[in-house]
């Protein structure tokens, strides 16, 4: 009897607490649905299916204002991923030289990359992304006297203008099975599986093959017009001032991950390097940072779920990623509710997307012990 008593005793404050919470929650559905119907306003998720009536200044998706509100969100979705996925691979390859420098035992460059982080680390992100929209806005001059720093690249404050290339003909399918090649060869070098002779047999006819596809190549240069330039590839000042704001912020805290998982290994691991005549550069890479790799991942993985979360602030700018078409069909249908819960579920599947896919990774470079 005593042992049931305590077992009640156990479960009777969970099933108070439990009941606490339904109420809750009930009593706040019951008080939204209240406050719709008493102004008119319909839940569902039909809005959806209307024309959005709303342009989206710049996206990687195919775009028109007679889209449904359901594409224009997809499009906004296209837009994050396009923005973190290149902030998330700029920020790291550029925290690897800052991370080394601020652990140089040259004082200018320890100094340097020490001075780079605290400033960035502690200025907020917002404050940083209004700076470089100024910076290209008003600080760039106008198109009609455009800054040239070397040939096919201008700057002006409608944006920055990029020569590109294009492919003519049937170099495209040639240029695509290069490629498949090259990915398949450094896959099976990786593995063991290829001889250096071969790879270099290999490497040679490849470049050979990509170098014939050069001559398939056309350029488009920017060329300026009567108002502006035309031709090329062209990043809006919202793209570049959001890009710019977002890979400085990122690299300051990814250099400090790297710095990080580089300092918790051993310093006998350094010395064993020396021991048996590698450099100090040798030794870094294919001794230290193998090891460090396995430290950095679990925090490198909280990076880039930051990333995805930051990239919501490049609304203050006006660069059209999912948060911004999110407000604006809120602001056009005042489906609130709606268009914050799309948002939380849409944020919430990329970020368990992103540490699924990281945590698989990590499992892969893990040690295995025998």
């Amino acid at each position: 009897m005593a042992r049931g008593g305590a077992r009640w005793r156990w479960w009777l404050p969970q099933i108070g607490l439990l009941a606490m919470v339904v109420a809750g929650l009930a009593w706040l559905a019951a008080n939204v649905a209240d406050n719709l119907a008493r102004r008119g306003i319909a839940t569902g998720l039909s809005f959806l299916d209307r024309a959005a009536r709303f342009p989206i200044s710049e996206s990687i998706l195919p775009y028109s204002p007679v889209d449904s509100f359901a594409w224009a969100i997809i499009v906004g979705l296209g837009n994050t991923l396009f923005l973190s996925v290149l902030v998330a691979a700029i920020s790291t390859l550029l925290g690897l030289p800052i991370a080394l420098a601020r652990r140089s035992d040259h004082a200018l460059a320890k100094a340097l990359g020490g001075g780079f982080v605290d400033l960035i680390r502690n200025t907020p992100l917002v404050v940083q992304l209004l700076f470089w929209y100024g910076a290209v806005t008003i600080g760039l001059p106008p198109s009609a006297e455009a800054w040239q720093p070397m040939a096919g690249i201008f700057f002006t404050d409608r944006g920055l203008y990029l020569t590109t290339f294009g492919l003519v003909g049937s170099a495209l399918p040639m240029l695509l099975a290069v490629a498949a090649g090259l990915v398949a060869t450094a896959i099976l070098a990786w593995r063991g599986k290829l001889r250096q002779a071969s790879i270099t047999t290999l490497a040679t006819v490849m470049i050979s093959v990509v170098m014939a596809c050069a001559l398939g190549l056309q350029r488009d240069t920017p060329v300026l017009g009567r108002f502006n330039f035309s031709g090329g590839l062209t990043l809006t000042p919202e793209f570049v001032a959001v890009l710019l704001g977002l890979v400085l912020y990122a690299s300051a805290f990814a250099a400090e991950i790297i710095r990080g998982g580089i300092d918790a290994v051993a310093k006998g691991q350094w010395e064993a390097g020396r021991a048996i005549g590698l450099s100090e550069r040798q030794t870094l890479r294919l001794i230290v940072m193998p090891q460090a790799l396995r430290i950095m991942m679990p925090p490198m993985t909280s990076q880039f779920v930051n990333i995805l979360k930051n990239s919501t602030l490049a609304l203050v700018v006006g660069y059209p990623e999912l948060n911004f078409v999110t407000a604006t069909t809120i602001n056009q249908t005042g489906q609130a509710l709606e268009g914050i819960a799309i948002l939380m579920i849409a944020f919430l599947m990329l970020s368990g997307l992103i540490s699924l896919l990281m945590n698989r990774l990590n499992a892969r470079i893990a040690l295995v012990e025998r």
